[in-house]
């Protein structure tokens, strides 16, 4: 097998749309990173429309808040909490928490699979380096919201190559099955909340509006910052 890269960044997302919460190291598994995208936020009158969540396109806010779970390694079995951006601190089930976000939200929990087109997501470093000079902007990787962070030395999108392909990274065998297609919420700075539809228009016109990869599991495991990024013949 030959190395291609290496992990530089690892996310899961344990609520859909708010801050992702950085990791050294995680087990995946056949439904992907442990713990990621369980829970998603729902709104009022829209529980069967094709998009009833809540998202920062809605509620760019929603960047501000920031889950994590009561006991990191046990992500299904311990409590996920919600730090608010006045700082208190919330389990993501609590009444409160929802009101917050918006009259008639709800939240919901998906206990197998996760709130996302695909269990896997992956981006390269040099994507990200491509797409700022395509849109003149400086971009880091949460505005794009991936579970591997990779950087693989050589040319720009190197992960367009991968479509159809068997990944091992550290102890995980990932299957790259499609490029990720991307919409309105990569133009919000998950920092600033300020928008920039530059960022879409250049992977629009650039990119056919793709950016990064979706992938499935081939054979869980764990996966580090650090690990080697190989591809199998």
């Amino acid at each position: 097998m030959a190395v291609v890269g290496r992990v530089v960044g690892l996310w899961r997302y344990p609520v859909k749309s708010m801050a992702g919460e950085e990791l050294d190291g995680v087990e995946v598994s056949w439904h992907g990173l442990a713990g990621d995208r369980r829970w998603a936020f729902i709104r009022d009158g829209q529980v069967r429309s094709g998009f009833p969540w809540l998202t920062i396109r809605e509620h760019p806010e929603m960047a501000r808040y920031r889950p994590r779970f009561a006991e990191p390694d046990r992500p299904d079995a311990s409590l996920t909490l919600v730090r608010t951006p006045s700082g208190a601190e919330l389990d993501v089930a609590c009444p409160e928490l929802a009101a917050e976000l918006g009259t008639g939200v709800r939240v919901i929990k998906q206990n197998r699979g996760v709130f996302d087109t695909m269990p896997l997501s992956l981006l390269s470093t040099q994507a990200l380096t491509g797409l700022g000079r395509l849109a003149g902007a400086g971009l880091t990787a949460p505005r794009f919201r991936p579970n591997l962070l990779v950087d693989v030395p050589g040319g720009e999108f190197p992960e367009d190559a991968w479509v159809g392909r068997v990944l091992r990274v550290g102890g995980l065998r990932m299957r790259v099955d499609q490029r990720d297609q991307r919409c309105v919420m990569v133009t919000i700075d998950p920092v600033t909340l300020c928008r920039n539809p530059a960022v879409l228009r250049a992977i629009a016109r650039e990119r056919d509006a793709r950016l990064g990869v979706y992938g499935t599991t081939v054979a869980p495991g764990r996966v580090a910052v650090g690990d080697p990024v190989e591809l199998e013949p």
